[in-house]
């Protein structure tokens, strides 16, 4: 392996570790604000599931990353440029509490690095245009999902006594390792992706095929980065949208792993913030609409519609910086 090589494993790497950091929120904000797990346990449990993620569901997303770009009209530098923009982005968004998509993040770079070297004829269009069916589709299916799971459930429980709060405390274990293992089974493969496609590119390999030392790395790096947490985040998802009971952790974490899992299967990366957000509000939506803070939720979406747009232009800036230093 050339230095240059190395030095795009460790920055996916990375990259991977602060996505498992952001998107930490995502999984346990709802089981830490309902009270049904304590943050001790509800990450660690958490981290583990999203290890064994990629190795129960396969590597299906990481095969549509790597098929952004033609492999033969990118170099090293993209990459490098790509994922430092959207690490930076990552820190950004960690540092001021806003919750953000690491998969728009880390698309966008891609993007603007590939555009800026290569021009638009180096983007696959058919891979992109399922990334962003993906991305943009899925936190509305999240929200519709999550609206019907509670109207059923509040159907159903309606003569209930409050004892049933019992029930979907200890159910947000199952949901939440639900909802872990697809994250990770989503997320982890972005940057298995990321790092098999550099190794096809450096020669290092002729095919796209996935080695499981990828997969090992991966899915330890955002075990890791999910088990240290993202406190500012969990306490934007976990209670500025509305307060968050038992029955609304349950449902929002049963819809989102269905969203995800479903989308991880089909090879389709998704959004984690985004569709845990929006499964959130849809089931707040279900008791009563003027129970979300709509104010919170438009801020979410501001910066989920900045992050594409942000990053591309900062990964173009960054590829021209990098081509000037380790020329091609």
């Amino acid at each position: 392996m050339t230095p240059l090589l190395i030095a795009v494993i460790v920055l996916a790497l990375a990259f991977d570790f602060l996505n498992g950091v952001h998107d930490s929120s995502n999984i346990v904000a709802t089981m830490i604000s309902s009270r049904a797990l304590s943050p001790r346990v509800a990450l660690a449990m958490t981290a583990t599931a999203e290890f064994l993620g990629p190795f129960i569901f396969g590597v299906a997303v990481a095969e549509t990353v790597g098929g952004v770009a033609d492999a033969d009209a990118i170099s090293l530098q993209v990459l490098i440029a790509a994922l430092s923009s959207a690490i930076l982005w990552n820190l950004f968004t960690w540092y001021i509490g806003m919750p953000s998509s690491s998969s728009h993040a880390l698309v966008g770079g891609m993007i603007g690095a590939v555009v800026i070297a290569a021009g638009w004829s180096a983007v696959n269009i058919n891979d992109l245009k399922k990334i962003f069916i993906g991305l943009f589709t899925s936190p509305f299916i999240g929200f519709i999902v999550a609206y019907i799971l509670m109207k059923i459930i509040l159907l159903l429980c309606w003569k209930a006594s409050p004892k049933i709060n019992w029930f979907f405390k200890r159910g947000q274990i199952f949901t939440g390792l639900a909802l872990a293992l697809s994250h990770g089974t989503n997320d982890a493969q972005k940057t298995m992706g990321i790092i098999t496609l550099a190794l096809v590119i450096s020669g290092y390999m002729t095919t796209f095929v996935v080695p499981t030392w990828v997969i090992f790395l991966s899915s330890t790096m955002i075990a890791l980065g999910t088990a240290t947490g993202g406190w500012r985040l969990i306490r934007t998802l976990g209670g500025k949208i509305f307060k968050i009971r038992p029955l609304d952790g349950f449902t929002s974490q049963l819809a989102s792993s269905i969203v995800i899992l479903g989308a991880s299967l089909v090879g389709a990366p998704v959004s984690t913030t985004q569709v845990v957000s929006s499964s959130i509000m849809g089931a707040g939506s279900a008791e009563r609409f003027n129970k979300v803070r709509w104010g919170v939720a438009q801020g979410m979406a501001s910066a989920w519609l900045l992050t594409i747009p942000a990053t591309a232009l900062v990964a173009a800036g960054l590829y021209w910086i990098i081509i000037k230093i380790i020329p091609l």
